[in-house]
């Protein structure tokens, strides 16, 4: 049992389980009805995804080494927030028991906040899946 960590929008492993997307918004363009089967998500989950004032700090950074260790210092503060704590704890938990994925939509995962969640979710000690 274990957590991929994918690029949303991308094609499912076969054992990736249920697809939680950690994004703000959903994808645009496509009716709710058909997240899942576009190989978007299954649920969502924005209480994961960095607020939006980061992410457009992050996108006006010009994506410096510099702005990208603010960025981290900053998502990792929200993820302190005792609503995203318990998810986190909760997802680690999950991945003793289940395969499933958490993701995002950026194309570079060191450069996207699915990065850094998948450490958060390591420092509680969750299992993670071979293929991602």
């Amino acid at each position: 049992m274990a957590i991929s960590v994918v690029r949303l929008g991308t094609p499912r492993n076969a054992s990736e389980g249920l697809r939680l997307g950690t994004v703000r918004r959903p994808p645009r363009g496509v009716p709710k009805a058909e997240f899942g089967k576009r190989n978007y998500y299954d649920l969502w989950l924005p209480d994961l995804a960095p607020s939006q004032d980061l992410v457009s700090e992050i996108m006006h950074s010009g994506g410096d080494e510099k702005g990208w260790r603010r960025f981290e210092r900053r998502y990792r503060a929200e993820m302190k927030k005792p609503e995203a704590a318990r998810l986190l704890d909760l997802l680690a938990a999950l991945s003793r028991q289940t395969n499933f994925s958490v993701g995002c939509y950026c194309e570079r995962e060191d450069r996207c906040h699915r990065s850094i969640l998948r450490k958060l979710l390591a420092e509680r000690d969750a299992r993670f899946s071979e293929h991602g």
